[in-house]
């Protein structure tokens, strides 16, 4: 963040912008979303994600990640609370694939947070009222929580308190990834991050983070891995949207203007932008796999 912009987001006077919480979720789903695909996969590779796999997603997104275990057999359950303009998306996304109660069983999306799952036929609640059996679903045999760790204050803690609550949901010995950006020497958009400011910006994450996230969720550390995951973008507008669709940047955007904010990225964008307009920003992200007590 250049001194400029923040001695004008410190001038700003008069209440602080609204996001528009629409948008930003369609600009993920759209946009930004697949810039994970190579961690998804590499992920479900490695555990051999497929139709004895019974996935509950932590942070489920706009359901891309849901969908491509959904199409190797996994039956999923997202729960993103707070984003419900993304688990909206989800829903439209995701539950058209199969019918009936078939899709209540292999893709669901649930609102609210883990606790409604107890509701929902998980771990002592009641099944759906189709369900053949009419007791309790199978405890889940994966939890993933891809949201990148280390990105905003307290991120980290707050994910190991769900964590914590949400292993009981599986298995004994189920494996648990979380995933962080990896060195930042090796993540091009280091830079633009630092665009962010304001208490909630965007920090490097340490280097033992994730397992520090995963210990204090009373996991046990069991293998990582690291995914290149690079950026890329048909032009710069298509960037700019797509990076101020994480939500890293709200905290600037509350603080002051959002149009200098937009300019400001825009202009450590183009640090990035090739000949022929597209934005090209190799990174590298860390994944930890965990596994429940």
């Amino acid at each position: 963040m250049t001194p400029t912009l923040v001695r004008q987001h410190a001038a700003h006077a008069g209440p602080a912008p609204r996001v528009d919480q629409r948008a930003r979720a369609r600009d993920w789903s759209e946009i930004q979303e697949r810039m994970l695909v190579p961690l998804y996969e590499a992920v479900y590779e490695r555990l051999e994600v497929g139709a004895g796999t019974r996935l509950l997603a932590l942070g489920c997104g706009s359901g891309l990640a849901l969908l491509m275990a959904h199409a190797r057999g996994a039956a999923v359950t997202g729960v993103g609370p707070s984003c419900p303009e993304r688990l909206a998306l989800a829903r439209r996304r995701l539950l058209p694939q199969t019918g009936g109660t078939q899709a209540r069983a292999a893709a669901r999306i649930v609102d609210g947070p883990l606790s409604a799952l107890l509701d929902d036929g998980e771990q002592g609640g009641k099944t759906d009222a189709g369900d053949a059996d009419g007791g309790l679903r199978p405890p889940y045999t994966l939890i993933t929580a891809f949201d990148p760790v280390g990105c905003l204050t307290g991120d980290g803690e707050r994910l190991s308190e769900l964590l914590s609550a949400a292993a009981p949901l599986a298995g004994r010995g189920a494996p648990v990834v979380l995933a962080g950006w990896g060195p930042p020497e090796r993540c091009a958009t280091s830079s633009v991050l630092r665009v962010a400011t304001g208490p909630d910006a965007p920090r490097p994450a340490a280097r033992d983070g994730l397992e520090d996230v995963a210990r204090r969720a009373g996991l046990r550390p069991d293998g990582s891995g690291r995914v290149a995951c690079p950026f890329g973008y048909a032009g710069l507008d298509s960037a700019v949207r797509g990076m101020l669709s994480t939500g890293l940047f709200d905290a600037a955007i509350e603080a002051g203007d959002p149009a200098q904010v937009a300019k400001e990225l825009a202009e450590t964008l183009h640090a990035h932008q090739r000949a022929d307009g597209t934005v090209w920003m190799p990174n590298v992200f860390r994944y930890l796999i965990a596994l429940t007590p």
